[in-house]
């Protein structure tokens, strides 16, 4: 199916621009849904605040500002202190989040939704022991450039260093485990800051480790170069499907049951809805720029 317009350059929207960069998040939209891709990275559709995700947000946000404190003082309760303060610094910067609680309930609704967050921050507390923890890294922007000229970047929650220089790569996730036959997906986005990592350091992270507060339990995972020379082909072969999508303006909606949580129903094909225009120049098939020509 083709969701362009097919018109020239002067239809081109002021804010839309070819993907230039892949991250986990994104990688994982194309596999799920290339239309769903296309939605969030070239039309920039806006989405709802979701409850999950904003409490995901939270608890990342206290959990790497317990690591300001010395390590006697990383204790539950001063963790769980720091959710208000956390919050209040969340809704200044995104004022849409008051929108998740009703008005008129005197605020239970809210008071519910804090308390889920202190009972998973309380969880990490029988999973890790901070005071035994200095991370070097928090919240750690990394990006790097494949031979290919693919970028690739992405955000990791923690990363620990052994005295003996040994790397531990950590991510929060605050929903329950994964089943074991779907434990290899789970792993992709931390293979991913893996990759990153090895070839912005040239060092491969000793362990991937995937903290789950919702059903407390941890995750880990000790690759090889062959498992990071694996993912690299799997983005780059990710990454040129996604360059022909862009070119061609063929995005294929892949429905599942994730569909039921999507925003953009409306706009989809699969529900009786028409993309917008899409705003990008489309290129003939036959001419379409593979990764290795860009």
């Amino acid at each position: 199916m083709t969701t362009s317009s097919g018109d020239g350059p002067a239809d081109v929207a002021p804010s839309a621009a070819r993907p230039s960069s892949l991250s986990p998040s994104r990688a994982s939209d194309f596999m799920q849904c290339p239309l769903l891709y296309r939605f969030r990275v070239i039309d920039k559709l806006p989405e709802k605040p979701s409850a999950a995700a904003t409490r995901g947000t939270l608890v990342h946000a206290v959990l790497e500002r317990l690591f300001d404190h010395p390590a006697p003082e990383r204790t539950a309760p001063r963790a769980k202190a720091l959710i208000p303060g956390q919050w209040d610094r969340l809704l200044e910067a995104r004022p849409e989040l008051t929108e998740l609680f009703p008005e008129g309930d005197e605020g239970a609704e809210l008071a519910r939704w804090l308390t889920e967050a202190e009972a998973l921050v309380e969880r990490w507390f029988t999973l890790e022991d901070p005071t035994r923890l200095e991370p070097v890294e928090r919240e750690f922007f990394v990006e790097t450039e494949l031979e290919s000229g693919l970028r690739l970047r992405g955000i990791i929650d923690r990363v620990d260093v052994a005295p003996t220089g040994e790397v531990r790569i950590v991510d929060y996730k605050t929903g329950k485990a994964p089943r074991p036959e779907y434990a290899e997906g789970a792993l992709f986005q931390m293979k991913f800051y893996a990759l990153v990592v090895w070839r912005l350091k040239q060092v491969v992270p000793r362990r991937l480790q995937l903290v789950y507060l919702g059903s407390g339990d941890v995750l880990t995972y000790d690759p090889v170069i062959a498992d990071l020379e694996r993912v690299e082909r799997k983005l780059l072969a990710l990454w040129e499907a996604i360059r022909e999508a862009t070119e061609t303006g063929e995005w294929r909606p892949r429905p599942t049951k994730l569909c039921g949580w999507c925003d953009h129903q409306a706009v989809c094909p699969e529900f009786g809805g028409t993309p917008p225009p899409y705003p990008l120049v489309v290129v003939p098939r036959s001419e379409a720029v593979s990764p290795a020509d860009s």
